[in-house]
């Protein structure tokens, strides 16, 4: 099962990124792997007769889904590479959202779900094999039936018409193709991290050129890679199983890292936001959203349930509940406001709309060196973590900084760095949510965005933070201004790309390690805020960054709020509230801007 799942994963990455025009295209990208996890996951926990029908057919009737969500979004833009990665992202981070929540209301699930999601290839017989075998071999004969018209697509949209293509039907056949792929590992064998990007990636610069010699030995490679990863596994002394898909992982992002600088990376084709709206200059409206945050605060602090139901505080009563609300509503508004902010200026500097705080690396960073301390000690106090996470997100700058060369830092590199760092993280966390750690509510709550173990002393650090990098952002205008004409206009007007980019990666990366350490390893605010203010009309430079600001932090406001209320006296993390409320709204604005 290795080898197939392997070279179904190769494949698929490789339709995937043709399709797409993305080095970055892979089932997570479009969100086919967490509509596949999440349609599997609701039929263990509530509907288990469906498995009955088959496993691989739940799991291409979510990924499916999933997947037609983001063709919905990214039709008005003629479902081009950009859009398509967009609202990939949105659609996977919901699913995974809501994933994670169905597997922390099931606790007692929870291992064993964990353990499947992290790709596990044991297999009690030879049924799967002989079941996946059938699949793996119609997907590849229509896959070379697609190879001409998939290799037009090199073109531009209009060149590939000129010939007799239609760009649009060959996308769509390429991805049915690589959505039933990888559906059907899902469902045979979990969720395998890293091969469907990597195997691609290794044929690249192993000197594979054309389409046929990637789409021939990029199953090889991935194959080959699952395989030798699946025996390695099995040789090393460790006390339990470690599953594949996370050892694939460990071993593929350094791999990935040793060999960035060979990548041979290509200059944006399609640079566009996502809707044109009329543009507003911005600071009437930012007045506007500077009170509406206010008196969210304040409804925050003062609102709330108890045993005998809603209640608005008095002034007496809120002197008790200060203590108890301010330090997570602070930790929740500044964490929020930096990730806002963080994700417009990298969105500026990268000229890639998809870019986000955790796609830096730096979230991923700082949590995987949390993770690293539950390993290493028994301590695992706030003062351990956030030396820990600190740590982490050092080295992750610094490694991602090595993928720069002398005058520039290609985008794709950048973000494949980031990707290597994310991929290690989510795999390191598996196999710590898998092994039954006693220590694992912490855990699991930092994962997920929890504001519960919020400190006054962490709403003051999280404060400063936010409020410093308010106060710097504005030095940086005239830079992102520049930026936006292109790297040769740029540099035509005296900027020094490579020293300008390492002192926004600096401002970047400072507060996104103090956001992570305080609410956890969260993402989809640095990624819908930019979004959203753009949608509402702030197009230049300054305006969109308070304005991200403010979203961002009325954003995780709301969330921790609501987590609050919902399901009290229980609490929904504001992490994953802020995705499974905002992601779908977020759709909805996509869905009436697609024109």
């Amino acid at each position: 099962i290795s080898l197939l799942a392997g070279a179904a994963l190769g494949l698929t990455g490789t339709l995937l990124q043709q399709v797409l025009r993305n080095p970055l295209a892979e089932p997570t990208t479009i969100g086919t792997n967490a509509g596949a996890t999440v349609a599997l996951t609701i039929a263990t926990l509530y509907a288990p007769w469906l498995l009955e029908q088959g496993r691989e057919w739940v799991a291409l009737a979510g990924g499916a889904l999933s997947t037609l969500a983001v063709l919905a979004l990214a039709q008005g833009r003629s479902f081009s590479p950009v859009a398509i990665i967009i609202s990939g992202l949105v659609v996977s981070l919901t699913f995974s959202s809501a994933s994670a929540l169905l597997m922390a209301a099931n606790r007692e699930y929870s291992e064993e779900l964990f353990i499947w999601q992290s790709g596990s290839l044991i297999q009690n017989g030879d049924a799967v094999v002989l079941g996946f075998a059938p699949w793996l071999a119609v997907a590849g004969i229509a896959a070379f039936l697609l190879l001409r018209p998939l290799r037009l697509l090199d073109l531009s949209d209009e060149g590939a018409e000129g010939l007799g293509t239609k760009p649009v039907v060959t996308r769509l056949a390429g991805m049915t193709v690589a959505v039933a792929l990888s559906s059907m590992v899902v469902a045979a064998v979990g969720v395998i991290s890293f091969v469907a990007l990597a195997a691609p990636a290794l044929v690249r610069l192993a000197g594979a050129r054309t389409l046929r010699q990637r789409m021939i030995w990029a199953p090889l490679a991935g194959a080959a890679l699952l395989w030798v990863t699946d025996r390695l596994v099995q040789v090393l002394p460790f006390t339990s199983e470690i599953p594949a898909g996370v050892a694939t992982a460990f071993l593929g992002a350094p791999l990935l890292f040793l060999l960035l600088p060979k990548l041979r990376t290509s200059p944006d084709r399609d640079g566009a936001m996502l809707a044109s709206v009329r543009r507003r200059s911005g600071w009437v409206y930012l007045l506007v959203g500077l009170l509406a945050m206010a008196l969210l605060l304040c409804a925050a602090l003062v609102v709330g349930r108890g045993a005998a139901g809603w209640h608005v505080a008095s002034a007496a009563e809120l002197a008790d509940l200060l203590p108890l609300r301010a330090p997570r509503i602070a930790v929740a508004v500044s964490a929020g406001m930096m990730l806002g902010v963080v994700g417009t200026l990298m969105q500026r500097m990268t000229g890639n709309p998809m870019a986000a705080p955790e796609v830096l690396g730096v979230s991923g960073g700082a949590s995987l060196g949390i993770l690293l301390l539950f390993v290493a000690t028994s301590d695992v106090s706030r003062p351990a973590m956030i030396a820990a996470g600190f740590v982490g997100a050092l080295a992750s700058l610094a490694m991602i900084s090595q993928t720069g060369r002398r005058q520039s830092i290609a985008h794709d590199r950048l973000l494949l760095s980031g990707v290597a760092v994310a991929t290690m993280a989510s795999a390191f966390s598996a196999v710590m949510l898998a092994s039954g750690d006693p220590r694992l509510d912490t855990l699991i709550g930092w994962l997920s965005g929890s504001t519960y173990r919020a400190t006054a002393a962490d709403a003051t650090i999280a404060a400063v933070t936010a409020t410093a990098l308010l106060a710097i952002v504005p030095l940086t205008i005239r830079w992102l201004e520049i930026l936006q004409l292109g790297e040769a206009a740029s540099r035509g007007l005296g900027l020094s790309l490579f020293r300008v980019r390492v002192i926004l990666l600096v401002l970047i990366s400072v507060p996104t390690t103090i956001a992570t350490l305080v609410i956890g390893p969260l993402s989809f605010v640095g990624l819908m805020a930019p979004h959203l203010a753009r949608m509402l009309g702030f197009q230049r430079a300054l305006p969109p960054l308070f304005a991200s600001a403010i979203l961002g932090g009325m954003i995780l406001v709301s969330a921790d709020w609501a987590g609050r209320m919902l399901i009290f006296p229980w609490q929904i993390p504001a992490g994953l509230l802020a995705a499974l409320v905002g992601g779908p709204y977020f759709m909805v604005l996509m869905w009436k801007g697609r024109q």
